[in-house]
């Protein structure tokens, strides 16, 4: 529905790698109006919906010929949204003004790739040309841009809340595992946080407090799709450890509640299909969130067929939004993370929620 949905494997990770051989969520300010964006094929818009979940308006915005959405996100905070897009020549990014409905294209001249927001919402960390001469920067809303000093090699990227500090993670290879490092001024400073022999660290996000960080870890396989692990450690990479399964290589990242204390995720129903580690289309899957401090884990939806995508909470932590693929049909349903009443939110074929405070 969002056209061909590229594995999270090739698309993070083995586009990078060819080069060897060729929400975060902020603290709640109860002066922000909070609304929630999600995308409807047909008629093509983003339908505007109030905190009580009823309409309050469109911005029309069909997709280009030939692309299809991949992806939407919000900045930190503010009215600016990051559309991504997989087009013939490569993936692009657009920002969209959601109070005037306009797009602009910050990079025109190659492909390129969301990593995340800077934590102040004015600009987004991208990688460009990752098939000639890859590069990272850092494309503001308004036009300017910054190179930033570190590998080519990057493939995942996340800001410190309310800092210019980032976290980046890549790769040496396949066979190689992954490296998660800490960058300070714009990247001239860095020092490594984490590595991993054996796995591709992904989906690294701060906590709110900024004082921990979780990721998954994607075994360092040709197998598109497999179980991956959901881990915690402190923001200076000091005890890390294992939370709980997760589902890995399909590109559904884990967020942390806006008070820091869970986790929510995505968990793979049938680890034991073969054909579940080639096709995406095979995946079972539900939502979970579990206990930072306890390990405790609470299932959220519980599908049976289908699968779902990336959980984002509600700024206020008391809903998550996500998509249900079941049948090839996507929609976007909300989950009452105290009652757990899971409904759908519009009828039509739709994707993306997407939070927005502003």
């Amino acid at each position: 529905m969002r056209g061909k949905q590229i594995p999270i494997y090739y698309l993070l990770i083995t586009s990078f790698l060819f080069l060897l051989s060729s929400c975060t969520s902020a603290p709640e300010s109860t002066s922000l109006k909070t609304t929630l964006l999600i995308y409807r094929f047909d008629p093509p818009a983003f339908i505007e919906y109030s905190e009580e979940f009823q309409p309050l308006k469109e911005i029309p915005f069909p997709i280009p010929p030939s692309c299809g959405l991949n992806n939407t996100f919000p900045a930190p905070i503010g009215k600016f949204l990051l559309i991504e897009l997989n087009c013939p020549n490569g993936q692009t990014v657009l920002f969209m003004d959601t109070e005037s409905g306009t797009a602009t294209q910050p990079v025109t001249d190659s492909d390129s790739h969301f990593l995340a927001w800077a934590s102040d919402g004015e600009a987004a960390y991208l990688k460009v040309d990752s098939m000639g001469y890859p590069k990272i920067i850092r494309a503001y809303v308004d036009g300017k841009q910054d190179l930033i000093s570190i590998t080519e090699l990057t493939y995942d990227l996340a800001a410190a809340p309310e800092s210019r500090d980032f976290t980046f993670t890549f790769s040496r290879g396949l066979g190689q595992g992954s490296e998660l490092s800490l960058a300070q001024r714009d990247g001239k400073a860095t020092q490594s946080l984490y590595a991993d022999l054996y796995n591709y660290i992904s989906f690294a996000r701060f906590s709110p407090n900024g004082e921990q960080i979780t990721f998954l870890k994607i075994p360092d396989t040709q197998t598109p799709f497999t179980l991956g692990e959901l881990w915690v450690m402190d923001s200076t990479g000091s005890n890390p450890r294992k939370l709980a399964d997760a589902d890995a290589g399909h590109g559904y990242a884990a967020n942390w509640s806006p008070d820091g204390k869970q986790i929510a995720f995505v968990l793979r129903e049938n680890p034991q299909d073969e054909n579940a580690n080639q096709n995406s289309e095979a995946l079972i899957s539900n939502i979970y969130v579990v206990d930072v401090e306890t390990g405790a884990l609470t299932q959220i939806t519980n599908l049976t067929k289908g699968h779902v995508e990336t959980p984002y909470w509600s700024p206020m932590g008391n809903t998550l939004a996500f998509n249900v693929v079941i049948n090839g049909r996507m929609n976007v349903s909300i989950a009452n993370v105290a009652t757990g009443e899971v409904r759908p939110l519009e009828t039509e074929a739709s994707c993306c929620p997407t939070w927005m405070r502003k």
